[in-house]
């Protein structure tokens, strides 16, 4: 469907729709390396991770929330605490106030943590790699899985509990070398700042606005993303003031 879209776009004879694909296919006059191929796997990815990623950790994130009532409990006193300390009660959320969520940041890395979104990332062998008995050749592709770093009781306490808390404890240098929800070193996601923003702006208006209650569903399977074959159905309601 996408190559579809592709050729399409490639054979009309100007752009006028003014969006992402136009400007990659103007773009392909000048840059060799935007070939057909490239470009539709370069869409379906731009789809994968502006998209799925974020609904699939917000669906998490409700799931986790609705079964751990002290863990939304607190991040619902955080965020009640900020709309108090407001001098002006109708204005919008500020980055002053996104850099104090304090335990509101501990939750979404717990939940990034535990959710995997992204079953692993890729990196080349600059040169030969020994490790535990075997080589790994130069010019090889490797696969780190996160899941191996993230659910690891070498690193995290109770690795498969959903414990926010935990991040209090966790020393920046375990951090930075366990911790790589969005990748690591030079190729770490460039979005990875914005889709922490995104879901902390998310939690403040749905603690301080909504409640919800899980009605059915909810079972989760990795295929190797996370999935949710039964659904997950929920009833949320508008709080009352």
């Amino acid at each position: 469907m996408m190559r579809e879209v592709v050729r399409k776009r490639l054979a009309e004879s100007e752009r006028r729709h003014g969006d992402l694909l136009d400007h990659i296919i103007e773009d392909k006059n000048s840059e060799s390396f935007l070939n057909e191929d490239f470009i539709v796997q370069l869409m379906f990815g731009l789809l994968f991770v502006t998209s799925d990623s974020i609904s699939t950790t917000l669906a998490l994130a409700f799931k986790l929330l609705a079964e751990h009532p002290p863990v939304l409990e607190e991040l619902t006193a955080e965020h009640e605490a900020i709309l108090k300390n407001r001098a002006d009660s109708d204005s919008t959320l500020t980055w002053n106030e996104y850099k104090s969520m304090t335990f509101t940041l501990q939750v979404i890395n717990e939940v990034l943590r535990l959710g995997n979104i992204a079953p692993g990332f890729f990196r080349r062998a600059l040169r030969d790699i020994p490790i535990n008995g075997y080589t790994i050749p130069a010019g090889w592709v490797i696969m780190i899985a996160t899941a191996g770093l993230h659910l690891s009781d070498n690193q995290f306490e109770d690795p498969l509990k959903f414990n926010p808390w935990r991040w209090k404890e966790i020393q920046p240098s375990v951090v930075a070398k366990c911790f790589m929800p969005f990748g690591s070193g030079m190729k770490q996601c460039a979005g990875a700042e914005y889709s922490r923003v995104l879901l902390a702006t998310f939690l403040h208006v749905l603690v301080t606005k909504y409640r919800w209650a899980l009605v059915k569903g909810g079972k989760i399977v990795r295929s190797p993303i996370i999935r949710f074959p039964d659904g997950f159905h929920y009833k949320i309601s508008e709080r009352k003031k």
